[in-house]
């Protein structure tokens, strides 16, 4: 479904204004070193989700999300002021799980680099178990594998006896009968 360009350019707007806010005007000593990452807004302009990141620990984010949650009205006053909307939507701040995601998938990627390298350094050493190309190939007559000629079928060739040769088909056998 895509999405109206109404809506993202407010949910653009949204971020700018809360951003701005949170910079200038929120002087919550709770408040830690927040990042509006993304504004969802409804279809029906009606609610935003603000999602957000803090750089601290986890006692920096329970105090940021204390003091978002006594902010929020004068947040949303504020964004009903920036937007010119008639009704100003209802705001949810939510801490974005991103950063501790992009960690995840960081460690995941490098214990599969650390198993690829032991895999590669035991396939190094290794020997096959059988023949380098366990492959069946249909041979001709000497028990080579087709294509490879070698002076036996250079001699047959000549001789006019091997394989191809004039006497070797059945429509010749029967014209020489």
């Amino acid at each position: 479904m895509a999405e109206n360009p109404r809506v993202r350019q407010l949910g653009h707007r949204i971020q700018e204004v809360v951003a701005r806010l949170l910079d200038t005007r929120i002087k919550d000593p709770r408040l830690g070193f927040v990042t509006v990452t993304d504004v969802r807004v409804t279809g029906d302009l009606q609610h935003a989700d603000v999602f957000y990141t803090v750089y601290g620990d986890d006692e920096a984010r329970a105090g940021s999300a204390a003091a978002l949650a006594s902010a929020t009205g004068l947040i949303r006053s504020e964004v009903g002021k920036a937007t010119g909307l008639r009704l100003t939507p209802t705001l949810a701040f939510h801490l974005d799980a991103v950063p501790e995601t992009a960690a995840h998938l960081e460690a995941a990627l490098a214990e599969a680099a650390r198993r690829d390298a032991a895999v590669a350094e035991l396939a190094r050493d290794a020997a096959y178990a059988g023949e380098r190309d366990p492959y069946r190939r249909p041979s001709d007559e000497d028990g080579e594998p087709d294509g490879e000629r070698d002076a036996a079928d250079d001699e047959r060739d000549e001789a006019g006896t091997g394989p191809g040769a004039p006497g070797d088909r059945p429509a010749d056998a029967d014209a020489t009968a």
